[in-house]
């Protein structure tokens, strides 16, 4: 046998692991849909069985093939429960291999060279599979717990703190401990070695030495100022302006104060403001870059959807946005940066519109869960990650006035909003 067919044959032997792994993985996405959830199931195989059902067998546990033994349990669970978790474990099996393929298998079609400024040395990685592979890792991470938001928040129109708070810590530590498992910049040939510059938080900016590590301080503060964002935003919060400001406000301390979340989440961030103070004095600079990032990332995620959930329920006097959306573009923020997660908010509203009208005209549902459009969205920024980069570096080339930019498109958003709610309210008032 020739060597090309060999390595046809070790490469599809190579998809067919990863898929059979994908599978095992959707295995134990369906566990967490159904042990996280708000009202938990045992339809999992790998949960003790409902009252009444027959003894689980170890055939049951294989991936796939075991929901067709598990269609016994019909009368307990209903008809055709066991066809979403079967899709689950089969389109797992399928994204992990066709991603590998797509990220690593493929990748000399997928080397771009980067229109920004010139790679820093220090911000370059020569080992080309490395890269790749920790890449690959990282985007399989966010899969899963991306899967396992959507499945949960299109049953319960929720999404568990549960799934997204050790998610961004994941997130975090990746980015901190092997940065270049973060979205690349640019591909680049030195010496006719194929190098690859990560996605920094000021790309394609040249990174500035003032947010270096200790004993700079610039930087420190800014890590521990998107720390604390997110850390404040877990806490149990309370606000209602019906009585009047002083009650808001005697109601909101109080529930600050008897919560034993509050102290939980400030233990939390102390730990993690120590940690992150240690990290940027002894870390090497490209691994101090990767957590800052990483940490920007989060806060400009969860800051994002946090205002318009703010904007959008002011303008329409009802809840615009569930706070499980600012917690799960904060996660996806660790994953692909504050630039990865600005285009992940602008791209999710068009594949909610086509949905959400299809719901509303067939369904009359007004009320859809948005986290499953987030994650659709962020899962095609990493896939077409290259040519999204390249389409939006005129944007981000604008450095400080993007956050201007944002400003003005989130205020607009706020008075259509409003005009939506005040033509509503005289539709609705004149119909009755």
């Amino acid at each position: 046998m020739g060597l090309i067919p060999m390595m046809a044959m070790a490469d599809m032997l190579r998809l067919l692991v990863l898929f059979w792994a994908g599978a095992t993985a959707g295995s134990c996405i369906n566990l967490g849909v159904y042990r996280l959830a708000w009202r938990q199931r045992s339809l999992s195989p790998w949960s003790a069985p409902s009252a009444g059902a027959l003894p689980r067998r170890w055939t049951d546990r294989i991936p796939i093939f075991g929901w067709l033994a598990l269609r016994r349990e019909t009368p307990l669970h209903g008809r055709g429960f066991w066809i979403r978790p079967l899709l689950v474990e089969l389109v797992t099996g399928l994204l992990l291999a066709g991603l590998y393929d797509l990220e690593i298998g493929s990748h000399p079609a997928r080397v771009w060279m980067s229109g920004a400024v010139a790679p820093a040395a220090h911000f370059l990685s020569g080992n080309l599979g490395w890269v790749l592979h920790a890449q690959y890792l990282s985007h399989v991470i966010l899969i899963c717990l991306m899967l396992t938001a959507s499945l949960i928040d299109i049953d319960e129109k929720t999404i568990p703190d549960a799934i997204t708070v050790p998610g961004t810590l994941i997130g975090l530590a990746l980015a901190a401990c092997y940065p270049w498992s973060l979205l690349p910049a640019g591909f680049w040939m030195v010496q006719e070695l194929p190098q690859v510059e990560f996605l920094t938080f000021v790309s394609p900016q040249e990174w500035p030495a003032g947010l270096d590590g200790l004993p700079l301080g610039k930087g420190l503060a800014v890590a521990l100022g998107c720390w604390s964002l997110w850390c404040v935003g877990l806490m149990p919060r309370r606000w209602t302006l019906r009585r009047g400001w002083r009650m808001a406000l005697r109601i909101f301390v109080h529930r600050l104060r008897v919560e034993a979340m509050t102290y939980a989440m400030l233990l939390l961030w102390f730990l993690g403001a120590a940690a992150i103070a240690l990290f940027s004095a002894l870390a090497g600079e490209a691994h101090w870059v990767g957590l800052l990032t990483a940490l920007v990332g989060m806060a400009a995620g969860g800051g994002l959807v946090w205002f318009v959930r703010i904007v959008g329920t002011a303008a329409l006097r009802r809840e615009a946005m569930g706070f499980g959306d600012v917690t799960l573009l904060a996660m996806i923020g660790t994953f692909v940066g504050w630039q990865g997660a600005l285009l992940v908010f602008f791209l999710a509203p068009f594949a909610g519109l086509v949905i959400g009208l299809t719901q509303w005209i067939f369904h009359g549902e007004h009320e859809i869960p948005y986290g499953p459009f987030l994650c659709m969205a962020a899962l095609g920024v990493v896939v077409k990650w290259a040519a999204v980069w390249e389409w939006g570096l005129g944007i981000f080339q604008m450095g400080e006035l993007v956050p201007l930019l944002m400003a003005g498109c989130l205020g607009l958003m706020g008075g259509m909003l409003w005009i939506y709610r005040i033509v509503r309210d005289l539709l609705m008032g004149s119909a009755s």
